[in-house]
């Protein structure tokens, strides 16, 4: 329990630092660690596909300001619901932290030694970069590039 406590502590005393909306990660380096990612997930917007990839993980557009374990038309394992439902909302910050341990990740979240993620894989280095990336390519983006357009 006191794990828990210190480690919700410490990323309490980090979370101003993500509070901008400042990224820590470089998107275009993102873009190029993504590649290790399409094996099991695209990024589509309906018919636009953004990144062609695999279809056995969930589509990763627009997981930014998302609710963990809740996107339409995807089965997703009960551990990824319940921290969801626990409150986890996808950031930059704990998206990274997400890749690069999913099982270690959730039990912390959750408190649970027996959480597991439907995510064997292990984004060792690169998860802030591919977490910048994402939300570069995300509708919140999109929007902010057809407003500086129409403006002109």
């Amino acid at each position: 329990m006191f794990r828990t406590f210190a480690t919700l502590a410490v990323l309490s005393l980090a979370a101003p630092a993500f509070a901008d909306g400042h990224s820590t990660g470089d998107a275009e380096a993102g873009e190029k660690a993504f590649k290790k990612c399409k094996a099991c997930h695209m990024i589509a917007d309906g018919d636009n596909v953004i990144y062609k990839g695999g279809k056995s993980g969930p589509n990763l557009y627009g997981i930014i300001g998302r609710q963990a374990g809740a996107l339409d038309g995807y089965k997703f394992k009960d551990s990824i619901i319940a921290a969801g439902e626990a409150g986890l909302v996808w950031d930059e910050a704990n998206l990274a932290e997400y890749v690069a341990d999913p099982k270690k990740f959730l039990q912390t979240y959750l408190d649970d030694k027996k959480a597991k993620s439907g995510m064997s894989f292990r984004l060792k280095k690169g998860g802030d970069d591919v977490a910048a990336y994402l939300k570069s390519v995300g509708p919140a983006m999109e929007e902010a590039e057809e407003e500086t357009s129409s403006d002109s």
